[in-house]
């Protein structure tokens, strides 16, 4: 009876140790950044608009009619006025196109019930601007942000200057009426949008675009291909176009907002296809990063590898907690060595340091602190979430259900 005994004991411990091992490579890259971005000094970037180039704004747009005119109206009021913009009505069944004219810009209306999603309207839009006259930059804009001033402008020139993708700093404003999940919702985005992008911008690394907010110079569209059906396209973008030599920059001074959702059903909607979608695309460009890191012998493409490495923050903290609550019970029960939990200690050390240490530097004006105490609630809210990708994870682009934007 004694031998079974010390063999599942030291099984255990061994799978308990590997585990612990392995979560400290996402949690060590994730702190990385966090500290990057918030005791680095970053590189100024040149947009001036000595290169003046030929724009034109890409919104796609489907059953955007609660949301359009806000953007349309904050967005045509933040241009120089020499910018062409063109909205993709996008299998609309709304009155999307009719708001989008109102205001004077290309409408171009789409219909394609089994090509569906933002990158088939995207790809749409391109074809147009190819066969009109190609501009010198193509800006991506959701149907449903705010750009603040000067942000077109910046993401523009500096994506004329240096011949790459730009991403603005792309973060969510909480509800109208703001809960105390809404507010971790939106720490989370900002760690996602802000602080982890700046931290490998500051570290000189490439960044991941995340959706709007996005500037192309024309070469580089010429070297990929938008039409996708992938739920979360701007990482499949952000890995195609690192690949083709035309890795992404961060501009921080760049801002677009965007609106959490109200309801319940509607948030839990929205985060299934965000989180699905990350999780099923790092699975597959992770090793697709590698070997092009081994063939192209490129260090940008393994630290992008290694950012890809990271969970959504919520799985990450959700991983650690179980990991943590195993190895506590495993060793106060006098079966394993404490070494383990020493290490799944200092993990959780980390991550609060992180965390903490973002929030304080980026985060004390949007979130206030007694939100923090709702981290774990948060988490265990989007337990049903990542068990429903082991079962049947989302495939198919759904796009999330609008509130009605707020009055610019």
């Amino acid at each position: 009876m004694l031998y079974p005994s010390i063999t599942a004991v030291t099984l255990v411990s061994s799978l308990f140790a590997l585990i612990s091992l392995a979560l400290l490579v996402p949690i060590s890259i994730f702190a990385v950044e966090a500290i990057a971005a918030v005791f680095g000094t970053l590189e100024e970037h040149d947009v001036s608009s000595k290169a003046n180039p030929k724009t034109a704004i890409l919104i796609p747009a489907h059953d955007e009619s609660l949301v359009i005119h806000n953007t349309l109206q904050c967005l045509l009021a933040n241009m120089q006025g020499h910018e062409q913009v063109v909205v993709v009505a996008d299998n609309c069944s709304d009155d999307t196109a009719a708001i989008a004219r109102s205001f004077g810009v290309t409408v171009l209306e789409r219909q394609d019930p089994v090509r569906r999603g933002k990158g088939y309207a995207l790809d749409f839009g391109l074809g147009y601007l190819a066969a009109a006259a190609a501009p010198d930059v193509v800006v991506v804009i959701d149907a449903d942000c705010l750009v603040q001033p000067n942000a077109i402008q910046s993401i523009a020139n500096l994506a004329m200057n240096s011949q790459r993708p730009v991403q603005s700093c792309y973060l969510m404003e909480q509800p109208p009426i703001p809960t105390a999940k809404s507010a971790v919702s939106a720490l989370a985005f900002l760690v996602k949008n802000w602080v982890r992008p700046l931290g490998v911008q500051r570290m000189g690394f490439p960044c991941l675009l995340t959706g709007t907010g996005m500037a192309f110079p024309w070469s580089a569209l010429e070297t990929i291909s938008l039409a996708s059906g992938n739920i979360v396209e701007d990482m499949q973008l952000s890995v195609d176009l690192a690949i083709a030599g035309k890795a992404t920059i961060f501009c921080e001074d760049a801002l677009v907002i965007g609106c959490l959702p109200q309801q319940n059903d509607v948030a839990v909607e929205q985060r299934k296809r965000w989180e699905h979608g990350h999780l099923q695309t790092s699975l597959s460009q992770i090793p697709r990063l590698l070997k092009a890191f081994v063939d192209k012998r490129r260090f940008d493409l393994f630290a992008m590898a290694l950012d890809f490495s990271i969970p959504p923050l919520s799985l990450l903290i959700l991983v650690w907690l179980a990991l943590c609550s195993g190895v506590a019970a495993f060793t106060f029960s006098g079966v394993m060595p404490p070494q383990v939990l020493w290490v799944t200690a200092i993990e959780g050390i980390i991550m609060v340091f992180s965390v903490g240490a973002s929030w304080l530097r980026f985060g004390r004006e949007q979130v206030p602190a007694k939100a923090l105490l709702a981290i774990p609630f948060y988490v265990l809210w989007k337990i049903p979430l990542y068990f429903a990708f082991l079962v049947k994870p989302q495939s198919e682009w759904i796009r999330t259900t609008r509130d009605a934007s707020p009055e610019v």
